[in-house]
This record gives C-alpha cells, sequence and structure tokens, in this order.
C-alpha cells in the first residue's frame, strides 16, 4: 500500500511539470492568424562603372550536407520524353525541422525557374513534387532546403538527357 501512495506522489508532480514544459515551449500560443508582418524596403541598385575589362563570376555557394539529425531524402531526376525535371522529396529522420523546399533551374536557353513546396499553408510532406518544364539541352538544377532556420543548399547538378 505504501508503494501505491508513493507512485501517485510522483505521478503529480511529473504530469505539472509537463504542462509547465508545454507552455514555455509556446505549445499553447495562438495560430499565425493574429500575427502580422511588416513591410521590407528593397535596396535601390545603384550601377558602378567597370573596374576592368575581366567580368567577375560571383562565386557559388557550395552544396552542404544537413545535420544528421535533420537528414532527409530528395530524388531529382529529367524525365523522357518531355525533359521535364522532378524533385520528390520522401521525408526522413529530419522532416518535423524542414519548412521549406526550392528547386531553381537554370535551362539550357538562359531562362531561370523557381518552384518553392511549401505554398504558405503548409509545410513540405512525404510524396510533395515539384515539377518545372526543362529542355533537351543541360539544364542546371540547384536545390536549397529550410531546415530549423537555416537555409542549406542540399543539391547542384547539371541534368542531361540520356538517350541509352
Amino acid at each position: 500500500m505504501k508503494a501505491l501512495s508513493m507512485q501517485k506522489s510522483l505521478v503529480i508532480p511529473a504530469l505539472f511539470g509537463l504542462v509547465l514544459c508545454a507552455l514555455f515551449a509556446g505549445c499553447t500560443s495562438p495560430t499565425g492568424a493574429g500575427i502580422q508582418t511588416t513591410g521590407t524596403t528593397v535596396p535601390s541598385f545603384t550601377p558602378m562603372p567597370p573596374v576592368s575589362e575581366a567580368t567577375v563570376i560571383p562565386t557559388p555557394l557550395p552544396v552542404e550536407t544537413l545535420p544528421a539529425e535533420q537528414d532527409v531524402a530528395l530524388v531529382l531526376s529529367k524525365q523522357r520524353p518531355d525533359s521535364s525535371i522532378h524533385l520528390l522529396y520522401n521525408g526522413g529522420k529530419g522532416e518535423v525541422f524542414v519548412q521549406n523546399i526550392m528547386m531553381k533551374v537554370t535551362l539550357s536557353n538562359g531562362q531561370v525557374v523557381q518552384q518553392y513546396m511549401n505554398d504558405g499553408n503548409r509545410k513540405p510532406r512525404r510524396g510533395d513534387e515539384l515539377v518545372i518544364e526543362g529542355t533537351r539541352g543541360s539544364d542546371l538544377v540547384q536545390v536549397y532546403l529550410t531546415s530549423a532556420g537555416r537555409t542549406y543548399k542540399v543539391q547542384e547538378e547539371s541534368l542531361v538527357l540520356s538517350y541509352l
């Protein structure tokens, strides 16, 4: 009988502690309906005179590896016969951290196309897919993933259709 009363005395403080943790974690905060965004100003571009005749090419961002606890699976492919480029999100152990996925494609004709997996209403889910109409030439694909508030460039690949 004494053991049963000790278990009850441990359960009540444990439940109280869980409720306090939930309150401090913000789990009881209101939804985004009451949150108002503020506008941002875009700085104007002032052209600078050329320094030399050499063209300066910006250094591209390197591809980064996600931390192990934030790892997710993305499958990038170029489909035949229409040359469409597909990015499939398969989730993974870090899917709870994923906020957005963006695919940027520089087509062989010079056109740049971007698509986001986050539609503003929900985060990406397993099985979500982005499709961009590609070309029959070499298309450069860059994939950016926002996880736990930080954006990573997780993939960069030049896709060409193989005719084998």
